[in-house]
């Protein structure tokens, strides 16, 4: 993305969005790209951008946070010093625990952390089941408790990210192990944040939420009894990509996530989605919206309509994924 071309259309971007309530964005590389010497301008005035985001209807700052102590690698501190900002800003955080030190994929965006292909133990965690158990309590735990010391409360985690196939593999990997180590992992981390917190609104994210059978079966078969239960978790979370499979159609999505509420009846977020403002090589899930800053606007109107033909009011939320990334066009898609 071309980052004048994207602030420009970034008043759009928001305001399809309003009727929701989180309207949001993912802009945990800010600190990172700001320390290579960017700067963001609003209407040509040098501005914060968790300022341009808020002055334009951003009202919820996304966060990743890896287990590493490194800044560049999205380390508790570095999340802790973004939140300060988004909370200064007016926002309300959404927190995303990777559980993951940092991983080489082989694509930028994937590059950000954990993802469906990305779930390693982190260094210096145990690796037996018992004691992943104890670490992703206490450590999740530690986690919300920090965050609201330094008077940052989070409203949202999300206790793992994009996790169809588990997490802290190969412990957690479902097509190792099966769904019962995920499903007490999934339990002690929910335990973890509701010991520090009886506010905080726990999610469970997964990838491809347009993927209705791939859905099912998850939430299928991550409930067992003594495990993970559906009242350890509060709000149903997804990514919606057009890179990854011409399958992740509005209908696909809206469908998809319907089946959810009316099986859980629990509130849903997109909490990652982009759209190219170039992009070739790459055949888009939906080739109607123009690939371009306007085609950004319609793409996250398109999820914005799916999300609030849900029943009950259940569709909650859209998430921009780093919209402020100036230098990495692609996104993690194969587009150039």
């Amino acid at each position: 993305m071309r980052l004048p071309v994207f602030l420009f259309s970034l008043v759009p971007l928001l305001t399809y969005v309003q009727a929701l309530t989180y309207h949001g964005a993912d802009f945990s590389s800010l600190v990172n790209l700001e320390n290579s010497g960017l700067k963001y301008k609003d209407s040509g005035v040098t501005t914060p951008f968790e300022t341009i985001l808020k002055n334009h209807g951003a009202n919820l700052a996304r966060i990743r946070v890896w287990t590493s102590t490194s800044s560049s690698q999205y380390s508790l501190t570095y999340g802790l010093a973004l939140a300060k900002r988004a909370a200064a800003a007016g926002m309300s955080l959404l927190v995303d625990l990777h559980y993951s030190d940092t991983s080489a994929p082989s694509s930028p965006r994937r590059s950000a952390g954990a993802d469906p292909g990305k779930q390693a133990i982190p260094s210096s965690w145990p690796t037996t089941l018992s004691g992943l158990n104890t670490q992703i309590y206490t450590y999740t735990m530690s986690v919300v408790q920090a965050f609201a010391n330094q008077g940052t409360p989070i409203q949202i985690i999300q206790i793992g990210n994009e996790i169809n196939n588990g997490i802290l593999w190969p412990v957690g990997e479902i097509s190792v192990n099966g769904y019962s180590p995920l499903s007490q992992l999934l339990h002690s981390a929910a335990n973890g944040v509701r010991a520090a917190s009886s506010s905080t609104k726990i999610m469970i994210h997964l990838a491809n939420g347009w993927d209705a059978s791939s859905v099912a079966s998850f939430y299928n078969q991550i409930f067992i009894a003594g495990e993970f239960a559906t009242t350890d978790f509060d709000i149903l979370g997804f990514s919606f990509y057009p890179f990854y499979g011409t399958g992740a159609t509005y209908s696909a999505l809206q469908s998809s996530l319907q089946a959810m509420v009316t099986k859980f009846g629990k509130d849903v977020m997109v909490v990652e989605t982009d759209w190219p403002e170039a992009c070739s090589g790459v055949t888009l899930s939906d080739t109607a919206v123009a690939v371009s800053a306007a085609g950004q606007s319609t793409w996250v109107a398109g999820i914005r309509t799916a999300l609030q033909a849900l029943s009950g009011s259940h569709g909650i939320g859209i998430v921009y994924w780093e919209p402020g990334w100036v230098g990495n066009a692609g996104l993690g898609s194969s587009c150039s």
